[in-house]
């Protein structure tokens, strides 16, 4: 039974700034592409020890980029790995945050005192960004575990994605409600893996740096 390897992307402009990024498309940073390459040998460790059965990304160019850089493939041709190429999976896209896209939470608690996301939510934006319940992410993570869960059987699956929603989806992954993503804090170009003991759900590791 194959692993679930969970890899945010690099930094960008807006995560080093604590900027909501949901569905703003917005690329690396030199450092964030960095952190991408750096992820590549540990990839490579995962993938060795059971094998690539499916890679799938969020559509954004940060987390399509991430891919790429981490030895995952892409466009320009096949990855480090061999194996399947990466998926743009449309229900990896970040949480959309609506009103709140771009702004810091300092920038939102200036006008909502005690403004936490997993509990407040967001509010609506334009037609670009609509907004999203914690709950509507759920459903979507839920929809790409039940994609990637058969593949297990014959491999790792690896998930390129962002930070709420990859928190999402570990919380879903565990047989929890949405907002208990909030337990999981996932720094860029960091990488997890999810299995299980017993034939249970658990984390294998969480929220791994490589070393540079």
């Amino acid at each position: 039974m194959g692993e679930l390897i969970v890899l945010r992307h690099g930094e960008t402009e807006w995560s080093k700034a604590g900027r909501h990024t949901g569905r703003t498309d917005i690329p690396l940073t030199p450092q964030g592409a960095a952190m991408a390459t750096f992820v590549a040998p540990l990839v490579a460790r995962l993938v060795a020890s059971g094998g690539l059965a499916g890679v799938f990304t969020s559509p954004a160019q940060r987390a399509v980029r991430t891919a790429e850089l981490a030895g995952l493939g892409g466009p320009g041709g096949p990855g480090s790995f061999g194996g399947p190429q990466p998926k743009q999976d449309p229900d990896l896209w970040e949480w959309d945050y609506g009103g709140y896209e771009g702004m810091t939470t300092a920038d939102i608690q200036r006008d909502q005192p005690g403004w936490y996301l997993w509990r407040d939510g967001v509010i609506p934006g334009d037609a670009a960004h609509p907004g999203e319940t914690v709950e509507q992410v759920g459903e979507r993570v839920d929809r790409v575990l039940k994609r990637a869960m058969p593949l297990l059987g014959n491999g790792n699956v690896i998930l390129i994605a962002h930070g709420h929603v990859l928190r999402v989806l570990t919380a879903r992954y565990l047989g929890q409600p949405p907002a208990e993503g909030r337990l999981f804090r996932l720094d860029t170009g960091t990488v997890s893996t999810l299995g299980t003991e017993h034939d249970e759900p658990v984390i294998l590791s969480w929220n791994v740096a490589p070393v540079s």
